[in-house]
């Protein structure tokens, strides 16, 4: 069975950095796409950043130019370095994969990691 777990979250005031890693592990072929997503409370979850299996990537415009998503194939995983945090960064982050499982799948399989907190204080 597949699994997403995410680490890196945690307490930062504001202007500081982190860097979020998300490692994906059990039966894996392929992954094509991979990102991070986040939701704050009372709000929807929302795109944060995408990187393709072919390196494209793509960024919320709020934070275009403070983050950067990179991806380690032979690891399967999957980072956000994250600089100049503010407060309205604050959110649960979750780390999104689209894989297939074996060599015969055609389609992919979308899987989700259970989300790290990351909290900016003021």
């Amino acid at each position: 069975q597949v699994q997403l777990v995410e680490s890196g979250g945690g307490l930062v005031q504001a202007g500081g950095s982190l860097r979020l890693s998300c490692a994906a592990s059990g039966s894996i072929f392929s992954i094509k796409d991979m990102g991070w997503y986040r939701q704050a409370p009372g709000k929807q979850r929302e795109l944060v950043a995408t990187v393709t299996d072919n390196g494209r990537t793509n960024y919320a415009d709020s934070v275009k130019g403070r983050f950067t998503i990179s991806r380690d194939n032979a690891k399967n995983a999957v980072y956000l370095q994250m600089y100049s945090l503010k407060p309205e960064d604050t959110a649960i982050y979750y780390c999104n994969a689209d894989l297939t499982t074996d060599w015969r799948t055609i389609g992919t399989v979308n899987y989700w990691g259970q989300g790290t907190q990351v909290t900016v204080s003021s």
